[in-house]
């Protein structure tokens, strides 16, 4: 396929995240084969047979193109490249919560140019194409118009060496707890952004993300209106996983507490990620 328009690239991502997507609801009430990859980072059989379908998907169409997918690693291409998490969430998968995502965004020079995110259970698409707006399931989305903090809710996550590296995440959640309406958990940075763009969540913010988690959730946010940065208020890089994500209204609020946490501990950033 030659065309590699953003509204074109979307429609791959979002036809691939339902396939992948229609895999792990066939294996959600199955048999678990459960391997980890760190102390408490695992992989199942289900995120490598979404990762496969999706991944076979995008090379019918884009055989040339390259591929960041989290299971199976790099693979070199010319032009475009596909950011692929097959199963965000694989934690609550395997305990069989039902909250978890297939994720697939597209980037180029320039920065992400189409992604898609798929949560199975619920049937909800999320997606957008840069210039084009984000939407789920064709309706257009909009970032929460939230401008207090204290009326605002809140999502974060735990990085897998958060065992090793409490200090951060632990640290900022104490900062906003006593701030914020009220703070979520949910499991899924990815599903975590989507819900940033939706309205859903007026703030999310996670240390030690990859590329995966947030390459089409962080185009969503910003296709949507709200604020994607790092999370020190600098410009956002997919390769830089401290992220921030908001409603634009309380963009200010929270990056004033974040840096002044970050500034108390001697935070300093991690390297990026290719």
């Amino acid at each position: 396929m030659s065309d590699e328009s953003p509204a074109t690239l979307r429609r791959i991502a979002e036809e691939g995240a339902r396939l992948a997507g229609r895999v792990l609801a066939e294996r959600f009430q199955g048999e678990r084969i459960i391997e980890y990859k760190g102390g408490i980072d695992l992989v199942t059989d289900a995120d490598r047979a979404a990762e496969e379908t999706v991944l076979g998907f995008i090379r019918q169409h884009y055989p040339g193109h390259a591929v960041l997918a989290e299971e199976s690693g790099a693979s070199q291409g010319s032009g475009l490249r596909w950011v692929v998490d097959p199963l965000d969430g694989t934690t609550n998968y395997a305990h069989r919560v039902p909250h978890f995502c297939v994720s697939v965004g597209v980037e180029g020079p320039e920065g992400v140019l189409a992604g898609a995110i798929y949560n199975p259970m619920l049937d909800e698409l999320f997606s957008a194409a840069r210039g084009e707006g984000a939407t789920l399931n064709g309706q257009p989305l909009r970032a929460s118009g939230s401008t207090e903090l204290g009326h605002a809710l809140l999502c974060t996550g735990f990085p897998y060496d958060v065992h090793q590296r409490p200090e951060g995440p632990v640290g900022l959640l104490r900062r906003f707890i006593v701030r914020a309406q009220g703070m979520r958990r949910t499991g899924s940075a990815a599903l975590d952004l989507a819900y940033v763009a939706a309205g859903r969540f007026d703030g999310f913010f996670e240390f030690g993300l990859k590329p995966w988690d947030v390459a089409a959730g962080s185009l969503l946010v910003q296709e949507a209106g709200g604020t994607m940065v790092r999370i020190d208020g600098a410009p956002f890089r997919v390769g830089v996983g401290d992220v921030l994500a908001c409603a634009p209204g309380l963009a200010q609020q929270l990056l004033t507490e974040s840096r002044g946490f970050l500034a108390d501990i001697g935070w300093t950033p991690r390297a990026p990620v290719s």
